[in-house]
């Protein structure tokens, strides 16, 4: 008999205080822009060169 896998999902919300609200975006904002100037590097290289690129201390797959 094969077995079945479970798969379970939980869903948590919180109420940040303004001042944390504030620093969140802030975060999320400076995450966001280094994803998209990796991936805009990323993009680049590839149509230039056909080279990948991959964020340093990752081994490739």
């Amino acid at each position: 008999m094969g077995r079945t896998q479970v798969k379970r999902a939980f869903r948590y919300r919180f109420y940040p205080t303004d001042a944390q609200r504030s620093e969140l975006l802030r975060t999320f904002g400076c995450v966001r822009r280094v994803y998209n100037l990796a991936l805009d590097a990323r993009t680049r290289a590839w149509f230039a060169e056909q080279r990948r690129v991959n964020p340093v201390g990752i081994p490739r797959l």
